[in-house]
């Protein structure tokens, strides 16, 4: 019996295009997937985002304490709550911390934003937000030093001009004089608010973050000077 050679190959063929088929086919997504991807987990009117691919390759502690959070915050009906932790070491000063706020379930953000409503946040940016003042405790947060030392590091005309501006950052207490632990007339950054800087300069990091979109901050500074004209 003779053989239908062409019949054959085009039989195989057909049967390779199967076997590619079942390959390259997705996997069956099971009724109760879709629903979580449709509906999303709730924790009041917080949408859990454990799952979230943006949080896979992260730790089983993060996950543990974003979970925290979210739970938190559903329960209370907050705006938000958040924790950070971090360290920060400088010459022979360490400051470490971390801050879950009570009960580890996170900082209230309905706290933070009472910040603004009493111009808390407002007195703060504008007792640091000069220029000679910032160099200055950037300098303290880098190493202690005396008004000498600040002087010849920072380029001051006089040891007048450094107290003008180190006299406010006393004031707030973000900065002492260490008696305790160096020469007479040395300053330093407190240690419980070195956290604070670090953090602001964190969310300062955030907001000029140029990976989604970018702002003119020069231009922004531009019109606010001549809003006040």
């Amino acid at each position: 019996m003779s053989r239908n050679l062409e019949q054959e190959i085009d039989e195989l063929k057909q049967q390779i295009a199967e076997i590619k088929k079942l390959l390259t086919k997705a996997p069956a997504v099971s009724t109760k997937e879709i629903e979580m991807d449709s509906k999303p987990e709730l924790a009041g009117h917080i949408n859990k985002m454990v799952k979230c691919k943006t949080f896979e390759k992260s730790s089983s502690e993060i996950k543990a304490l974003l979970d925290r959070l979210e739970n938190a915050c559903g329960v209370s009906n907050d705006t938000g709550r958040i924790a950070y932790t971090g360290v920060f070491a400088s010459g022979d000063r360490q400051s470490t911390w971390i801050s879950e706020g009570n009960n580890n379930e996170g900082i209230s953000t309905n706290h933070l934003l009472k910040l603004i409503k009493n111009h808390m946040a407002e007195k703060v940016l504008a007792c640091i937000g000069n220029s000679d003042r910032l160099n200055m405790l950037i300098a303290l947060l880098l190493k202690p030093r005396t008004v000498a030392e600040i002087v010849t590091d920072g380029g001051y005309s006089s040891t007048g001009q450094v107290y003008h501006h180190l006299k406010p950052l006393i004031t707030a207490d973000l900065v002492k004089e260490d008696k305790n632990n160096y020469e007479k007339g040395t300053y330093v950054v407190q240690p419980h608010k070195v956290q604070g800087i670090i953090m602001l300069l964190a969310g300062i990091n955030d907001m000029v973050d140029e990976t989604y979109s970018k702002g003119d901050w020069d231009k922004a500074l531009e019109q606010e000077d001549e809003s006040q004209e």
